[in-house]
């Protein structure tokens, strides 16, 4: 792919912080999931079309800020117990090694120790909402990794430094879960994320980055994260979303599991 041109100031492409439901159930129509895949099917008619897609999985953990760089990625069903079909999806939408180099020396610029990843394939967090949104697979996309310190300081300071993408036409994708924990209450689950529209919606820029960053003092915070690796690619999304100091839109609201599960757009 040749190198991506310079959009506009006023031609940034947004950002999204989606769920991507329970492991590939989406894929198979599974009940429970019918509203999030109505979503997924739906949400890239209010996007640009994107030059490229830039995903951080909450199923990519590393100990540095890895990049995958490969041309051609494979597939990882990081999943089990599900039918045969699920092990055979492919989802054979190109690498971009270039635009993974780019986000290197972004990365490193920001004094954040990176890392290229040629063997990285696409694991669910990937291929299944990206299954859904472009099933024609024709955007190139590139993962970024969690870090394993899950650091929510360092997940927005990656974004941050992801943030020049967005004037090249790139789409950051942040995919994960509003909620991730099947042992909280109703109560739990709607004070939660009752704080994170809130947080999200209506605060300005540096209080946004404060909640988040403290985001264990929210209510029920640890009832609804036991680990927060499916919360923190929403850290990433802001950082990249941050400069603009505008606040998000709620994109999704559905139930999943019995619980409520949120999406967000910053534009």
């Amino acid at each position: 792919m040749p190198a991506l041109a310079n959009s506009s100031a006023n031609d940034l492409m947004p950002v999204v912080y989606i769920p991507h439901g329970g492991g590939p159930m989406p894929l198979l129509g599974e009940p429970g999931h019918k509203e999030l895949i109505q979503f997924l099917n739906a949400v890239p008619n209010t996007l640009p079309k994107p030059k490229a897609i830039v995903m951080i999985s909450a199923h990519w953990e590393s100990d540095v800020a890895s990049i995958s760089s490969g041309s051609r990625p494979g597939m990882i069903y990081d999943y089990g117990g599900f039918p045969a079909e699920t092990y055979e999806y492919q989802y054979p939408a190109a690498g971009n090694p270039d635009l993974a180099e780019k986000i290197a020396t972004l990365v490193s610029q920001q004094g954040i120790e990176c890392r290229l990843d040629p063997l990285r394939g696409y694991d669910h967090g990937t291929f299944v909402p990206l299954m859904l949104m472009y099933p024609n697979a024709d955007i190139p996309v590139v993962q970024v990794s969690l870090l394993q310190s899950f650091n929510p300081a360092q997940h927005i300071a990656l974004g941050q430094a992801l943030a020049p993408l967005r004037e090249q036409g790139v789409l950051i994708i942040g995919s994960g879960m509003s909620f991730h924990y099947s042992q909280g209450s109703d109560e739990d689950n709607k004070q939660f994320d009752d704080w994170l529209c809130h947080t999200l919606v209506t605060r300005s820029s540096p209080e946004v980055t404060q909640e988040l960053i403290n985001w264990e003092a929210a209510p029920a915070a640890r009832n609804n994260h036991r680990r927060e690796e499916h919360l923190l690619p929403l850290h990433v999304c802001w950082g990249a979303a941050s400069n603009q100091n505008r606040s998000a839109e709620k994109i999704f609201s559905g139930l999943l599991f019995n619980r409520r599960i949120s999406g967000f757009l910053w534009r």
